[in-house]
């Protein structure tokens, strides 16, 4: 999965895709560089980051959505909103990425299970104006599971096919460092609920304070292969990534390493 953030305060871009052409252009690129999926968003969910208007996420990426769908390119929408959601998914959207997991908008299951379309699950505590201040855990990967285990009940309760559900377990998202550490590494206590997982580390603080201090973002991009890689050795679904042309020759390796195995 490619990211587009059609943004222009982004953590990992500065706002390069901002421009609908350039964002279209952007997600073209993604699917040469191998991205099977391209995940479209117009609100950064950064750190800290102050939530747009919902008109103005509407007007940010309605148009580049529509342009990539009828390409033939398969798109996900990464919202909040159950409107925005929605437009999306009428703009040819097949996947509803939702980091709040249907808590930021009560109206999202509702569109979730109307519209017929897969729909994300990630952990979420809070906005991202606050969620730095509620990752306090016992048990991350327990917790993390336990929670999601009940939106996944909620969801399904309001109509959400059990069948479309994938799950995210939020790194970064009201996580620690050590914490998105342990998640990785116990991505088997998720599995154990029995759907997809996507997992989303690309250029996260987590991988940043592994390099020199003031790497640039993009150096962040080797790390991020590498726990894709190893994500996908986990059995992931999928891995959400800003560089897609180093984390698919990580996908590869790791695939024929297996193929290996196997022979």
């Amino acid at each position: 999965m490619g990211v587009v953030n059609v943004t222009p305060d982004s953590f990992s871009d500065g706002g390069r895709w901002f421009d609908a052409d350039a964002a279209i252009a952007h997600g073209v690129e993604l699917v040469a560089d191998g991205a099977d999926i391209v995940d479209v968003g117009g609100e950064s969910t950064r750190p800290g980051a102050a939530r747009v208007e919902p008109e103005e996420e509407l007007r940010r990426v309605v148009p580049v959505i529509r342009v990539l769908a009828a390409r033939g390119i398969r798109v996900s929408v990464d919202t909040m909103r159950a409107a925005t959601a929605a437009a999306a998914v009428e703009a040819g959207a097949e996947i509803i990425n939702d980091v709040s997991a249907g808590l930021a908008d009560a109206a999202m299951a509702r569109i979730a299970a109307d519209s017929g379309a897969r729909y994300v699950a990630m952990h979420w505590r809070g906005h991202s104006d606050r969620m730095d201040e509620l990752a306090e855990y016992r048990d991350v990967a327990a917790e993390v599971r336990d929670e999601l285990a009940r939106r996944v009940d909620a969801l399904v309760a309001a109509g959400v096919a059990h069948d479309r559900l994938i799950l995210d377990p939020g790194l970064g998202f009201a996580k620690r460092g050590e914490q998105n550490w342990e998640l990785l590494a116990r991505l088997d206590v998720l599995a154990a609920l029995g759907l997809p997982l996507l997992v989303g580390a690309s250029r996260k603080r987590f991988l940043g304070a592994l390099l020199p201090e003031g790497a640039p973002v993009e150096d962040r991009d080797l790390p991020t292969a590498v726990v894709s890689a190893l994500s996908a050795q986990a059995g992931v679904w999928a891995v959400r990534v800003h560089d897609v042309r180093s984390t698919r020759i990580a996908l590869d390796v790791a695939r024929a390493w297996q193929s290996g195995r196997r022979g």
